[in-house]
């Protein structure tokens, strides 16, 4: 396979990466919206749609192991294809996040919300910025952007921090409301899961350029100080 071939079939496998991060901040918005507005239709929609997350993933696999297979990739090349399937991955679990939020507005639609939604939608927010800007940065290769997407996860884990024990006191305070706050605990935990996936792929993109993680290079800093 020539050089620019191969670098055609990077751009598409590229390409389904950004496919796939669209289809899972589509389908996480629409779960957070069936959330809101009590609408079970939509969330089984978004549980259907969890599918095509799942195959895309299954063909951007595929793909790779096949240019592995064929064209036995050395160094770099193979570390990108490598990083892509781990991409690929990630993605897929963020969608399984958006299909569990779709799950529980499933089991809660009947009931009044415990509380208005005021923090969880900002989590979210928070949460598919931070995808979007992994995936930009992996796609440019752009170091400084994915260190900022690991900076930006203790954003989402101190609003998470606050959700929780704000629903611990509802439970405090009146058992009844155990259920339903538990319900919203098991939301925000998946929009947690999902700032932690978008940091991974953030974390990826770190050790492609420079071949350390997030986390590695702050242990050789903190021996450095030593």
């Amino acid at each position: 396979m020539l050089r620019s071939e191969f670098d055609r079939n990077l751009d598409l496998l590229q390409s389904d990466l950004s496919e796939m991060g669209r289809m899972v901040e589509e389908t996480t918005r629409q779960a957070l919206h069936a959330l809101q507005e009590r609408d079970p239709d939509m969330a089984r929609q978004v549980i259907q749609n969890d599918d095509a997350i799942d195959n895309l993933q299954d063909e951007l696999e595929s793909k790779c192991v096949g240019l592995i297979a064929t064209q036995q990739p050395a160094a770099r090349d193979l570390r990108t294809l490598m990083s892509i399937v781990h991409v690929g991955v990630e993605l897929e679990r963020m969608g399984d996040y958006a299909e569990g939020i779709a799950k529980i507005c499933l089991r809660m639609y009947q009931e009044p919300l415990l509380k208005p939604l005021i923090d969880i939608p900002r989590m979210a927010d928070l949460a598919l910025n931070m995808l979007n800007d992994s995936l930009q940065a992996f796609a440019e290769r752009d170091e400084w952007q994915a260190r900022q997407v690991c900076d930006n996860d203790d954003a989402v884990d101190d609003l998470y921090d606050q959700i929780y024990h704000e629903l611990l006191v509802y439970m405090l305070q009146d058992p009844r409301t155990i259920q339903r706050a538990t319900y919203l605990l098991w939301v925000a935990h998946d929009l947690e899961r999902i700032a932690d996936r978008a940091t991974n792929i953030a974390e990826r993109c770190i050790w492609l350029v420079s071949g350390h993680t997030a986390s590695n290079r702050a242990r050789n800093s903190d021996r450095s100080l030593r």
